[in-house]
């Protein structure tokens, strides 16, 4: 039955539903979801970005650990007549979609946040078009898509009520933020470290590793911004696009970094510069922002 449905996607594949099906997996990515919280936490506000970010984070974090466990070749790994399309973003195994999972949990916890019922119809519109794409560009099995819309959905909507809970509770989320911060910082680094030196499976645990940094930065940047800096997100139009522009240009610096890094030490670099990434899109830059009066109302 899966390879049938493989199989008739391979047999309508042309230049207009590539180029369709490339963009649908674009707004799935790391890349795009981040960019859009950044912009919600940086400017808009910073309850729904803290929402947003978690959502996906518990997601991604529940994905990866499938994928280390199952173990699940990609379809183009199988099936000698598909060649699979978009495959720089074929990381790691098949089982569940790290896409469908991520865009899930994106437009999910997105309809959540905002509750507007034109909004909602998009939302959900967009998660089967990511699930779709991964489908058509024969890097996913229909179960890995299921999967991962059911993964991305439920856990958005099994933590929304509580995130809103947590972060409405000044304790209570200062300590979430540094146990679990902690946690993924440590796991992430161990790994990290276990990949560089002890030939740990890199198609098992690359990609946990990133999410475990990313998480770890992230918390511990949420919780030196909640301590010490508590920034208003108010500003013109002009001065929040301003901001905005800057603080996701030093992202795509440090990602870029990686040009820099031995190949020796991909790992444990791989593991800097992803929690530097999330240290610095919720932490460092608003301090540092803060003192440069680029968030205006700053306290």
């Amino acid at each position: 039955m899966q390879e049938s449905i493989m199989l008739f996607f391979l047999n309508i594949e042309n230049p207009v539903l590539d180029f369709l099906g490339n963009l649908a997996s674009l707004l799935g990515e790391q890349t795009f979801v981040i960019a859009v919280i950044l912009y919600i936490f940086w400017n808009h506000d910073k309850k729904k970005g803290f929402g947003l970010y978690s959502s996906i984070l518990l997601s991604v974090l529940a994905m990866g650990i499938l994928k280390a466990t199952v173990k699940a070749p990609r379809p183009f790994q199988v099936l000698e007549s598909i060649q699979g399309k978009r495959l720089e973003t074929a990381t790691g195994y098949s089982f569940p979609s790290g896409h469908t999972t991520t865009g899930a949990a994106f437009y999910t916890a997105l309809a959540l946040t905002f509750r507007k019922r034109k909004l909602s119809i998009f939302c959900a519109i967009m998660m089967t078009l990511v699930g779709l794409s991964r489908l058509y560009l024969g890097v996913h099995w229909p179960i890995d898509v299921f999967a991962g819309l059911l993964l991305g959905v439920s856990i958005s909507f099994a933590f929304y009520h509580y995130l809103d809970f947590i972060y409405d509770d000044e304790k209570r989320r200062m300590r979430y933020l540094i146990i679990l911060g902690t946690i993924f910082a440590i796991s992430g680094a161990a790994i990290s470290i276990l990949l560089n030196f002890f030939s740990a499976d890199e198609t098992a645990f690359n990609d946990l590793m990133k999410i475990l940094a990313l998480g770890g930065g992230g918390y511990l940047g949420f919780a030196l911004e909640n301590k010490k800096v508590q920034f208003l997100t108010e500003g013109t139009l002009g001065k929040k696009i301003g901001r905005y522009l800057i603080g996701l240009v030093v992202v795509l610096l440090i990602m870029g970094s990686k040009v820099i890094i031995p190949e020796s030490m991909y790992a444990v670099g791989g593991f800097v510069r992803y929690s530097l990434v999330g240290l610095w899109a919720t932490g460092l830059y608003p301090l540092i922002g803060k003192n440069l009066r680029l968030f205006s109302g700053a306290q």
